[in-house]
């Protein structure tokens, strides 16, 4: 016992220098994955509509095409691009400006996580979150890289929104739904989660800031209105089996709901998508096959296995934070709660948006339909972790040097050996080789 708190003694003594490491490796990571990502359809259709903004004025009114429900609407995923090109005529630029956001939303959410919890809990958090392949994987041009943003403002904006009402934070608590809009056709997730907190009666509307908020949404969709009334383009479908569906059809086939929730459990887990370890092949390790297949086969081994095992810990700390957050399901909250109450509630706002949007899509999601709640699938980790600190006396400190250790060199691996990125790619000549055609 005496050795454990020694062990975390070190941690809260030097926590400020751990923490600082912590962001500067993710930094470094992230970095590393812009540097070797291979451009697809998805990032070179943001690429080509930021260029043309940035060097010709052309703005798109609308964003990605969606394999089954057209365009995105809006400006929004052609600014990201362009506007950081405007001030540094550089493929780095809107790179550098994706990492910037990433880390925006890391703070927003560390600025809460440090209220509630343990310093011990808090450099777990910045782990699990920022360190995260699911989350570093996302540092390439492709529009729900910027939802982790519009996903913490929310839950950031919300937890304010408990207290007082705030023209700044209703602004910006509708604006995270607006915004995320014009990224992804998975904004109605955020909109669920705030209805449910509005029915709660466990956040205050300013509503001069909500219809502030409403207006600017809406006039920043205007061009794309017009266009779609004259545009059949971006009313196209590339995914004609979606003809065949419709709403709801996701909670008649059952199938697609209990697999939403089984992102919930992954997102927190190390059983990462597959991209990240599929599409590794090891040639870099030697030129003899035989040896490629054995690294690649025991990459599995180890990366399958450590899924597996971290599977266990995300039931059970499932299971903890649902026996503290059943009792204060169905009784009326007012503003009678605790702040930690309050994110146990928050949580079931994101569970049950996940069930209706998945019971109302006409399609079977995948990882980065649902991106817009994975911050908040690894707060039943930290309420685990700070249960097991006060009532237990575990030590962290065993758990930090592995998770990181862990992480760091999945992540230094699928940043340069993976379906989606590779050591061999050079993300800037291909984007200046893009737009020069």
């Amino acid at each position: 016992m005496q050795n454990t708190l020694r062990q975390d003694t070190f941690i809260t003594k030097n926590f400020h220098l751990l923490f600082f490491i912590g962001i500067a490796i993710g930094l470094v990571l992230s970095y590393m994955y812009a540097g070797h990502q291979i451009l697809t359809n998805d990032q070179t259709q943001m690429i080509d509509r930021g260029y043309a903004a940035a060097h010709q004025g052309i703005w798109s009114s609308h964003g990605n095409v969606a394999s089954s429900v057209g365009n995105v609407p809006g400006y929004l995923s052609t600014a990201v691009i362009a506007l950081p090109l405007m001030v540094w005529d550089s493929p780095w630029a809107p790179m550098s400006f994706i990492i910037f956001v990433h880390l925006i939303a890391f703070l927003l959410m560390d600025s809460i996580v440090k209220e509630q919890f343990d310093q011990r809990v808090r450099l777990l958090f910045l782990v699990l979150f920022w360190l995260n392949p699911w989350f570093l994987f996302e540092n390439r041009f492709y529009n729900p890289a910027f939802l982790f943003l519009f996903a913490a403002l929310h839950f950031w904006s919300a937890y304010h929104m408990r207290e007082k009402r705030s023209f700044i934070y209703t602004f910006l608590h509708l604006l995270s739904i607006g915004m995320s809009m014009q990224l992804h056709y998975s904004w109605p997730l955020l909109a669920v989660i705030s209805a449910y907190l509005f029915y709660r009666g466990i956040i205050k509307v300013h509503w001069l800031g909500f219809v502030s908020a409403a207006v600017v949404i809406i006039v920043s969709l205007v061009p794309y209105l017009q266009e779609y009334l004259n545009n059949d383009a971006i009313k196209a479908r590339p995914d004609k089996a979606g003809d065949e569906r419709y709403i709801g059809w996701g909670g008649l086939h059952v199938y697609p709901v209990i697999k939403a929730f089984i992102y919930w459990f992954r997102y927190a887990s190390f059983l990462f998508t597959n991209k990240l370890v599929l599409g590794a092949t090891f040639d870099w390790v030697s030129s003899v096959e035989l040896i490629q297949k054995a690294a690649m086969y025991l990459y599995r081994v180890i990366f399958f296995s450590a899924g597996a095992i971290s599977l266990w810990f995300v039931w059970k700390a499932n299971r903890y934070v649902w026996g503290l957050l059943r009792p204060y399901i169905l009784r009326r909250s007012g503003s009678d709660i605790s702040s930690k109450e309050w994110i146990l509630l928050y949580l079931f706002g994101v569970l049950l948006a996940i069930f209706i949007s998945a019971s109302l899509s006409p399609i079977v999601f995948v990882h980065w339909h649902l991106l817009l709640t994975f911050i908040f699938a690894l707060l039943p980790l930290l309420f685990y972790a700070q249960q097991q600190i006060e009532e237990k006396g575990r030590s962290l400190t065993k758990v930090l040097i592995t998770v990181s250790v862990y992480l760091i060199v999945i992540n230094i691996i699928a940043s340069h050996d993976s379906e989606r990125f590779s050591y061999k790619a050079d993300f800037e000549q291909q984007t200046l080789e893009r737009v020069k055609r």
